[in-house]
């Protein structure tokens, strides 16, 4: 092979060796705009994500915060800071019954989810819901299914007790500390929405007290 062939074979190999450099500079540039691109991508994503996130987080608290704050419709109300929470012995005379507050006697009535079948002092219970107990009573014209009904939901709920009360006026009364309602049927969703906010609820005076081994009759 002449000198002069050689030289362009060299020429050709080497023009051959910049152009696939220059494939592989625009590849690796391509490789590199992807990978910032998905990068880019994907934070945006996880920000806006997050974001949304803690947006909905703020926003479902302040809706509990807010429901927290409304009154259940119907109930009664008691200012707490006229409730006496002495120690007494004996028995004590209520504004309300059933009461919803006030001095009461040192034991308190066991009230883990607890259903009495008979007629329990007002004095115990009252120190339960010094606990953050709700109280639910009835009397003879609440019938067997809503008996049955509420004992069942009591019984899977800490923080109550139920127990009849012949003496009241409403059929079924859902009591806590400084709050009462009366309702008619078991079924009414206010029972329910009396139970969620009133157990341990903001208005208990000992949050986080016992509730189990008091009395149990």
């Amino acid at each position: 092979m002449s000198k002069t062939s050689k030289k362009a074979a060299a020429a050709s190999r080497q023009a051959r060796i910049e152009e696939m450099r220059r494939a592989e500079r625009a590849r690796e540039r391509r490789n590199r705009i992807i990978t910032i691109t998905l990068s880019t991508v994907i934070v945006v994503g996880l920000v806006g994500w997050g974001a949304y996130y803690i947006n909905s987080a703020n926003e479902k608290e302040e809706q509990q915060a807010a429901e927290a704050k409304k009154a259940v419709s119907g109930e009664k109300t008691w200012d707490a800071k006229k409730l006496g929470r002495n120690h007494v012995t004996g028995t004590v005379k209520y504004p309300v019954n059933p009461p919803v507050g006030g001095d009461h006697n040192q034991a308190w009535m066991t009230c883990d989810g607890t259903v009495y079948t008979k007629a329990i002092a007002n004095e115990n219970a009252v120190h339960s819901m010094e606990h953050g107990a709700v109280w639910v009573t009835y009397n003879d014209k609440a019938t067997d299914a809503d008996i049955k009904t509420l004992g069942d939901k009591v019984s899977k709920t800490p923080y109550t007790l139920m127990s009849p009360d012949q003496e009241q006026s409403g059929r079924i009364t859902l009591s806590a500390w400084g709050h009462q309602l009366i309702v008619n049927k078991a079924s009414d969703p206010r029972v329910e929405q009396f139970l969620t906010k009133y157990v341990q609820g903001a208005q208990t005076p000992e949050p986080g007290a016992a509730c189990t081994g008091g009395l149990t009759a």
